[in-house]
């Protein structure tokens, strides 16, 4: 089995996704607009929005939200940020042999957390043309220790969640 198929990058889930598109998670209505160009990531879908699509800049807190599921506290980890999401159903991520939101050049952050929801370490990525065997990478790095339940990858010059990482 590839790295690839073990790590799969999770979009926001549609359940979250229909609450988001009412009310974000930090208790602000949606307000969706037209995309005026390419290239806001859409975490739906985990592909980069195209011009003239319906989108929304929601709040989400992805670490809050995956603490509820899992019956645990993540204390003063717990943070939400902007994400963008089509502002109508998209039918979800297509299958794809590449990561999302990842190519050469860019800096990208991988964020471990265990099963209290703690941060455990993290790694900072400078993309080349191997971006994906270097994402796999600090995958597999992350995941040899059997203290992380998941990772975020996240954009280091926004800061923003890009997609979530469970342990396989």
């Amino acid at each position: 089995m590839s790295l690839l198929a073990a790590y799969l990058p999770l979009p926001v889930p549609s359940s979250v996704l229909d609450e988001l598109r009412r009310v974000d998670d930090a208790g602000r209505e949606c307000r969706p607009f037209v995309a005026p160009e390419d290239g806001g990531p859409l975490r739906c879908c985990l592909r980069a929005a195209r011009a003239g699509e319906r989108i929304a800049l929601v709040s989400y807190a992805p670490l809050r939200r995956w603490a509820a599921e899992a019956g645990v506290d993540p204390g003063a980890y717990d943070e939400q940020g902007p994400v963008f999401v089509h502002a109508e159903e998209c039918g979800g991520p297509a299958p794809s042999e590449a990561y999302p939101f990842v190519r050469p050049g860019v800096l990208r952050a991988v964020r471990r957390y265990d099963a209290a929801g703690r941060i455990v370490g993290g790694r900072l990525l400078e993309l080349s043309e191997a971006a994906g065997e270097e994402v796999e990478g600090a995958f597999a790095e992350a995941f040899a220790d059997p203290a992380v339940a998941l990772v975020h990858v996240r954009a280091v010059e926004y800061g923003c969640f890009l997609f979530e990482v469970r342990r396989p």
